[in-house]
């Protein structure tokens, strides 16, 4: 089945943004709906046995300073501890000759950036347990959850990994509720491009793949003009921006492309691969997301799922390097799912006018025999 025709596609009515305090984004603090439900959060200290190198990049003290932070805003509650995924559960998106390979490694490395070690596919497979935890429990109760979750996936497809990923947590949840007869949007807000995520799904019309994204970064993939292949062309949907992108941009982005398509798409689950890479703060990428429009990202995306699956809404943790608006930003999102606000610190505008409106426009063009695209 392809994505439906334009004529026969509802159209779905704009979303209001979430609303901020004060004249700028400086300094402000979210005003969100108290009537939002509580958010489960699934963490196991485990993760933060996961070394993959001495001073690598992904490190535990990202998810570390995560828990500080929310612990410190009173939000760390209503945690469940995830179990481990199956080797089933890994088959639904990897082939088992790429599972025997991570497991029976021992000692080695997927790419010069991802070592693996003894306990690392045990560490991975509790990863993967987390999300689909906090997915089925995002089914069954129609809340929100999010999965504080390390080693992250989405670079990590059929038979391969690497970019730090060995198993791509977020495919194995959505692959698992495709399997139920359901259908999944994934939104892939991580500043690389989700390569492993688009090659488990591209050929699916069951899954809907959107992906913002610094184009030409790592690991290169992602151009507005792939679609996606077979009975998949149109569902996968690449944002490809390019460097100094970030609030305006973003915003312009859910306007004109994410929220219209999801609202034709329909989805009966959305989960986001959230990583904060995309910070201005932070030191792998270029682009320029502050934490106020980071918030409010997610929130119009849990908005967005309220109204079209009944919050079936499951977030999981990706990149983000810089420790403070890594915290700053989980914390921001939590508190507003929640209906709180906290006081966010990292609010410069670097992007104000839409740098990004060229790489809209190619998205547009590349979907606009799939789409309803204004």
């Amino acid at each position: 089945m392809g994505p439906m025709r334009k004529d026969l596609c509802p159209s779905v009515s704009s979303i209001e943004p979430s609303r901020f305090c004060g004249p700028s984004w400086a300094g402000r603090c979210l005003e969100i709906d108290s009537a939002l439900p509580i958010v489960v959060i699934v963490y196991d200290p485990r993760f933060l046995d996961h070394v993959p190198s001495p001073l690598h990049v992904e490190r535990p003290d990202r998810l570390r300073s995560i828990v500080e932070r929310l612990e410190r805003e009173r939000l760390f509650h209503g945690v469940e501890t995830p179990p481990t995924a199956t080797i089933a559960d890994l088959r639904l998106a990897h082939r088992e000759s790429y599972v025997d390979l991570v497991r029976n490694l021992g000692e080695g490395f997927l790419d010069p950036e991802t070592a693996v070690h003894r306990d690392t596919f045990d560490i991975a497979l509790l990863a993967a347990g987390g999300v689909l935890l906090a997915t089925r429990s995002a089914v069954r109760d129609g809340h929100p959850t999010i999965a504080l979750v390390r080693p992250p996936g989405h670079h990590a497809g059929p038979d391969y990994g690497g970019g730090f990923c060995y198993l791509n947590n977020v495919a194995i949840a959505a692959a698992e509720q495709v399997a139920a007869g359901r259908r999944v949007a994934i939104l892939d807000y991580d500043a690389h491009h989700g390569n492993g995520t688009r090659d488990i799904f591209a050929e699916s019309p069951a899954v809907l793949y959107v992906s913002t994204h610094e184009y030409g970064i790592y690991p290169g993939t992602g151009p507005a003009e792939d679609t996606g292949t077979d009975e998949g062309r149109g569902f996968t949907v690449n944002i490809p921006f390019t460097a100094g992108c970030g609030d305006a941009s973003y915003a312009a982005a859910l306007d004109s492309v994410i929220e219209p398509i999801l609202g034709q798409f329909r989805p009966d689950v959305v989960l986001v691969s959230l990583g904060i890479d995309a910070h201005y703060r932070d030191p792998l990428t270029s682009l320029t997301l502050s934490s106020p429009a980071y918030v409010d990202l997610v929130k119009r995306s849990a908005d967005l799922a309220a109204r079209l699956c009944a919050n079936r809404f499951t977030i999981a943790l990706e990149g983000g390097y810089h420790l403070e608006a890594l915290s700053e930003v989980i914390a921001g999102v939590v508190a507003g799912i929640e209906g709180r606000s906290i006081p966010l610190a990292l609010t410069d505008v670097l992007d104000d006018k839409g740098r990004g409106r060229e790489a809209i426009e190619a998205t547009k063009r590349a979907h606009r025999d799939f789409w309803n695209l204004r």
